[in-house]
């Protein structure tokens, strides 16, 4: 509720304070669907809220043709092509400017990000058994594009991938200055039950690092010092912290050896994990390797305004690949999964629920300005069309151009509401084709 009411009001508002500013009156401003469950007049305006948290409107006098009109100036249809396009245009870029403030205070509270993150997409690790070995991507590779996107750094490459799913991909690279193509077919990541998440198990070269030894427990008797780089553990590679908990977790007062980068010296140790409940217990405080960029304000919006740029080009490349089949719409996620993605967050701290705020703020204001007639883009879209034929269409043409933007908005809702239901694992159980 809280999530979403903030996204919602910062959007009314946007149409509601632009509807003032050209003359348009405003009969109400609610929040929430109905039934309405408080409200108050102040002025010509009905302010309320809605017992349904998943949405809100801002009702103008005379906005549609089958309202009662007067010809009075202050009504919606009374106005200018360009003073109405304005009050459509100002939802969607208040969820694009809150998508900048919300990103500039993560950047500048908490610039942590991992070290590999800016770094060319330089392989570290192929997982074994993973889609990247069976095409023969090995160690060493530098990939160069994925689908022919250029890829410059692994954010880049991990957003190239993630949306990508069961769909055979192209990954251009060079190993030993020689160019060559492979052909990936990205697999679901293990684990992820509410979004296909795709990967071909390649991993940069980084190594978590100790940064507690608990004196006493089985880590530190067995020599593990605070600041030891984690090489691999019980032969297996470790890339990041969980790696190296998953193994720990697995050896219950079994013997494992540990290779750790010490004073740049490699060592190898064996600890024997004590058992703690079900699972082993070293007694460590593991992390991955990070770097905290000291962001002035300035450098936050900055930032916040790039990575923003970023996010939105792979929405639409998204968009595009539901359209071309390119993507699963098992991505698409609803109320539901954004509800429980808002809990987790919550719990994780006002930082981490700010983050998610930008995210589902930007995608909400780049989806209202979508083609789409019933979305503020598609009527911006339909008085296009009318300045381009110098006349308004009829009543009937507007009217079905709404029926098909309400049976695509209708088709999308039914889908991400399945889609979060099948998430669910005992409602997926009982559907046989899951």
């Amino acid at each position: 509720m809280f999530v979403l009411g903030v996204l919602v009001f910062v959007h009314e508002l946007g149409h509601f304070l632009a509807a003032k500013r050209v003359g348009i009156r405003v009969l109400k401003f609610q929040l929430g669907f109905n039934p309405t469950i408080l409200s108050f007049r102040r002025g010509d305006t009905e302010y309320s809220i809605g017992a349904l948290p998943l949405g809100g409107f801002v009702k103008m006098a005379g906005e549609s043709p089958e309202d009662e009109r007067t010809g009075h100036d202050d009504e919606f249809l009374s106005k200018s092509k360009w003073q109405r396009f304005q009050v459509l245009i100002m939802g969607p870029l208040m969820n694009l400017l809150l998508a900048v403030v919300l990103t500039a205070v993560v950047l500048h509270r908490a610039a942590e990000v991992p070290v590999y993150e800016d770094q060319p997409p330089v392989v570290g690790v192929v997982t074994a058994g993973s889609a990247a070995e069976r095409a023969d991507i090995r160690p060493g590779d530098r990939i160069l594009s994925v689908a022919d996107h250029p890829v410059a750094t692994w954010e880049d490459f991990f957003n190239n991938i993630v949306s990508r799913t069961n769909q055979e991909v192209s990954i251009d690279l060079v190993r030993g200055g020689q160019p060559m193509t492979r052909k990936v077919t990205p697999t679901r990541l293990a684990g992820e039950s509410r979004i296909d998440i795709g990967e071909i198990g390649v991993l940069p070269n980084v190594h978590p690092r100790l940064l507690a030894v608990i004196p006493d427990e089985p880590g530190a008797r067995g020599g593990l010092m605070v600041g030891d780089v984690i090489l691999s553990a019980d032969g297996t590679p470790t890339t990041f912290d969980d790696d190296f908990r998953t193994i720990i977790r697995a050896h219950s007062n079994k013997p494992m050896t540990v290779s750790v980068l010490r004073g740049g010296a490699p060592q190898s140790i064996t600890v024997t994990p004590r058992q703690n409940g079900a699972a082993g217990y070293l007694g460590v405080t593991i992390g991955n390797e990070t770097k905290h960029l000291s962001l002035s304000v300035v450098d936050a919006i900055g930032m916040s305004v790039r990575k923003n740029i970023q996010y939105a080009g792979l929405i639409f490349q998204t968009v595009w690949g539901l359209i071309t089949r390119e993507t699963s719409p098992k991505q698409l996620m609803g109320p539901l999964a954004i509800a429980q993605l808002s809990g987790e967050s919550a719990q994780l701290g006002l930082i981490a629920l700010l983050s998610l705020m930008a995210s589902i703020s930007l995608n909400l204001g780049l989806l209202n300005l979508m083609p789409i007639p019933i979305l503020d883009g598609g009527h911006i879209f339909i008085m296009a069309l009318e300045g381009l034929a110098g006349r308004d269409f009829s009543l009937r043409v507007k009217e079905k151009m709404l029926l098909v933007g309400f049976v695509v908005l209708m088709t999308l809702m039914v889908t991400v509401i399945y889609n979060d239901l099948m998430r669910v694992s005992w409602i997926g159980r009982l559907v046989p084709w899951h």
